[in-house]
Parts: structure tokens; sequence; C-alpha cells
């Protein structure tokens, strides 16, 4: 089987596409840059050049492939808008995947997106899934909640550098995954008959609130977080302030997500079926305790050299000193 993964540079995607690799798969990685995703090609996968905007340049991309995983997703800080990545040019490459005769097409959205019409990208991910179920392909659609390697960037470094931990005084808990474990999902279902045109989420052990995940940083770290809670109406306030402006109009949506805390309900899903359909073990994906437990203990081992050395280099430098 010859996989194209789209969106491999991204958090999600490289696991996808290291996953594939591990398994033998013929991987084929659709990029922007390929100095960006120079490590892809080390890892041993195949770049094409192409962008999901540009429909003229997947047809060539789509050459000889037969399945495609789809983990592409607008970033805040892209040129682009949210409308034009994730819906035109997923329009554009499940239609060019249909011509060039894929099999299968594994697509990424989000848990409850039809239960959040007002928030852009639940919307747009919740027509994509209606499209790519009309058109005729063999899909499989993976529903997400979160992914805990942003948990770090959010709260373990500011807890570490003693910066502030904002959020928001009304939170929905999280059921936060790690993306190794969601690769091993999405290249499953590449095998398994059973995941042919169906939806299944794909979530983690339970859901976390923004207070609990602080209270893992504080004991694993010995740090104290510095927390501060934004109510949500100045949050959305600062959305519809940002909305004027074009540069703004990918933060504004991303805050969108607001909304989806303000209603307080679990983003979660039961995964008693979901686990025995795809042939793995609920006992060998990640908790989120461990996920932080190793993280802090390899950031503070880390520092304890740093510390050791620069301590080392002073002891040396004033042995040099003459009197």
């Amino acid at each position: 089987m010859s996989l194209l993964v789209v969106g491999a540079t991204g958090t999600l995607g490289r696991q996808v596409a290291r996953r594939a690799l591990d398994e033998g798969y013929q991987v084929r990685c659709l990029v922007r840059s390929f100095k960006r995703a120079a490590f892809l090609k080390e890892w041993g996968a195949e770049l094409v050049r192409a962008d999901l905007c540009d429909p003229e340049t997947l047809p060539v991309a789509l050459e000889g492939v037969t399945a495609i995983i789809d983990a592409a997703t607008n970033r805040p800080t892209d040129s682009l808008s949210i409308k034009q990545v994730d819906w035109e040019g997923k329009v554009a490459l499940i239609q060019a995947a249909k011509k060039a005769g894929v099999e299968r097409y594994i697509f990424f959205s989000i848990l409850d997106a039809d239960q959040y019409p007002e928030v852009p990208l639940m919307e747009i991910k919740r027509c994509t899934e209606v499209f790519l179920a009309e058109s005729g392909l063999d899909y499989t659609i993976l529903q997400l909640a979160g992914f805990m390697q942003g948990l770090i960037s959010q709260y373990a470094i500011p807890i570490l550098d003693n910066q502030a931990v904002w959020v928001t005084n009304q939170t929905a808990p999280i059921a936060y995954m790690d993306t190794q474990d969601i690769a091993k999902f999405a290249v499953r279902a590449l095998s398994v008959p059973e995941t042919s045109k169906s939806v299944f989420p794909v979530v983690g052990t339970r859901p976390w609130t923004p207070q609990e995940i602080i209270d893992q940083c504080e004991r694993l770290s010995g740090e104290k977080a510095k927390v501060t809670r934004m109510p949500l109406g100045v949050l959305r306030a600062f959305r519809r302030v940002v909305r004027f402006f074009q540069w703004g109009w990918n933060v504004a949506d991303r805050l969108a997500f607001a909304e989806v805390l303000a209603s307080e309900k679990p983003l979660t899903a039961n995964m008693d079926e979901v686990y025995p359909v795809f042939g793995l073990d609920p006992k060998d994906t990640t908790t989120l305790e461990s996920y932080l437990k190793e993280y802090f203990s390899r950031i503070l081992k880390k520092l304890k050299e740093l510390d050791y050395e620069q301590s080392k280099t002073k002891k040396q430098s004033k042995r040099r000193v003459p009197f």
C-alpha cells in the first residue's frame, strides 16, 4: 500500500508518518517546504511538494497512492484562513483523491463538532465529514478531543519558568490523548475492514480540567503555578476586536473555542467499543499522569545537568584567576 500523509510536519502528522514507516508502509508526505520536512526524508519517507490550496498541484502528489491519512489543518499563524485550508483545501483534496482512484481516506475531525456551529473550525470539520461521506470514497473518520503535547507549552513550561498560566473561569474537562496513540488508531484503520465508512471517537483515558492539570504539574515540578483566570466575557470581547483585522482572523477563529469551554460539557467519549474494533489494548494508551511525569523527569534531569556544568565551569574559571 502506498500511503500519502497530509500535514506530516505537524504535531500529529509527524507521528502518523513515523508510525506508518515503522509498520512497513511506503510513505509519501505532501509538503509545502522540503527544508522544513527534511526530517521526514531522513526517516525514510518520500517528499512531494504540493499545496491543498493549489488544486493543480494535487494530481502529481496522488499518483500511485492507494490511501491517504489527512492530518492537515490551519495554524493560527498561517496567512491563509481556516476556511481556505480546512474547507476549500480539503474539498479539493477529496475530489482529487476520488479522481485518482484512492482506495482509503482517513480523516481527523473534532469530537462533538456538530454541537458547536458557532465555532468556525468545528463547523468546517462537520461539513467536511458530510462531504467525505458523500464523496464515494472508502473513509474512516476519527473524532479527537485534544493533544497532550499542547499541554507542555500551555502549562508545564510557564510553571517551570515562573510565568503566568492563563485559564478561563469556565472550563470544560477535555480527554487529551498522546498523538503517538492517535497515530496507532489512524494507521491501524488502514488494515481493519470494520473501520470502513465509519466514524469513531479517539480520546484519552479520562477528561481533565485545567486545575487538575495544574495540580499535576505542581506536584511533578515542585513549583507553584501562577494562575491567572480570564472571564469568558473578556475573551469574547477580545475575539470581536481582533476579528476587525485580517491578521487576526485565524486567532479570532481559534478563540471561538471559548464557546466549547463555556458549555462546561466534558469533551470526551466512551472508548469501550472502539478498542476491540481496532485490535488495540487500552492498557497501552498513555495516561496524562504518565505523560507529564516523563516530561518533567526528563526536563528536570536536563536542568540539573546544566546547573552542574555551569558550576563546574565557574570553578575552573576561578582556578585560572592569577593572584
